[in-house]
């Protein structure tokens, strides 16, 4: 018999981080980042079989689209056992209490199992994110355009944070996403750049015209994730873009870090050609479905 409960001691936060590393390994959790990451609305649920934690879901108000983000994940050896389905009626039940009506999913695109399990509760594929990976070399300092500065956002992360925050917040609005981006400042000060020390802003002739986030990986410090690359609307197209990838990858090299992370969305494919010109490579894509909630 399935016994659900409510993450909240930290003891539960290591759990549920285990399960859900264990089953997305792509995206692995550290118990500190879902505690950092907490958020009004959020629910963690663990799944246990005879007092053992076999699954865990997750419940939250989404950033586009007004819906709700849902997730739902069990080890291998216990699936098919109804666990899943448990796990998403007590989720949705969350959601509705949220006042929100529709739900968004991410599925990866190698899992049959998934895509079948979010469609036979109505849900239907809409978008596509991409992850990119780049290993670490001998990287050169980059070449700037002219008149472009770059500045370490270490030691003044908070202050740059929120001087970069109308260029970022240009970028979320442009995003290619199925629905409307709802993204607050305090998420923005909270999340982006959890690694400043490659993390970079991008001056032209005294105003800051570009942002590149560098963040906390949880398989240690060897890997980092980037966070949002953005550029001033009217300042686009001109390699800013470029020089701030570029800088991070030197960064790296120079200290430690042997992998870089990244993800885009499908109708950002500019995104991934320059990704791909810098040498990452395309290696998982994950699924959003959406649909009203189950």
């Amino acid at each position: 018999m399935t016994a659900l409960r409510i993450a909240e001691s930290s003891a539960d936060l290591e759990t549920w981080a285990g399960l859900k590393s264990t089953v997305v390994p792509n995206e692995p959790v550290t118990a500190e980042q879902l505690a950092a990451s907490d958020e009004e609305g959020r629910l963690l649920l663990l799944a246990e079989c005879g007092g053992i934690a076999v699954g865990c879901g997750i419940a939250a108000p989404s950033h586009f689209g007004g819906r709700a983000f849902v997730a739902a994940r069990v080890l291998a050896e216990h699936r098919r056992q109804g666990i899943g389905t448990e796990l998403l009626r007590a989720l949705t039940e969350h959601a509705r209490a949220l006042g929100r009506e529709g739900v968004n999913a991410f599925v990866y695109a190698n899992e049959p199992h998934s895509i079948a399990f979010a469609e036979h509760f109505g849900l239907v594929e809409v978008d596509y994110q991409l992850e990119q990976v780049r290993t670490i070399g001998n990287e050169r300092p980059p070449e700037l355009p002219a008149g472009l500065a770059l500045a370490a956002v270490a030691g003044r992360r908070d202050e740059l944070l929120s001087a970069a925050w109308p260029v970022a917040l240009e970028a979320y609005e442009d995003l290619p996403l199925p629905g409307e981006v709802t993204y607050e400042l305090e998420e923005w000060l909270r999340d982006e750049a959890t690694r400043p020390d490659g993390s970079f802003v991008a001056y032209e002739n005294g105003e800051l015209v570009g942002w590149a986030g560098l963040n906390v990986h949880a398989n240690g410090d060897a890997t980092a994730e980037h966070g949002l690359t953005a550029v001033r609307r009217d300042r686009r197209g001109l390699g800013i873009g470029r020089a701030l990838k570029r800088t991070q990858l030197h960064w790296a090299a120079r200290n430690g870090v042997r992998e870089l992370v990244t993800w885009t969305q499908k109708g950002n494919e500019a995104m991934q050609a320059l990704n791909r010109s810098l040498g990452y490579v395309d290696t998982s894509k994950v699924i959003t479905f959406q649909g009203p909630l189950p």
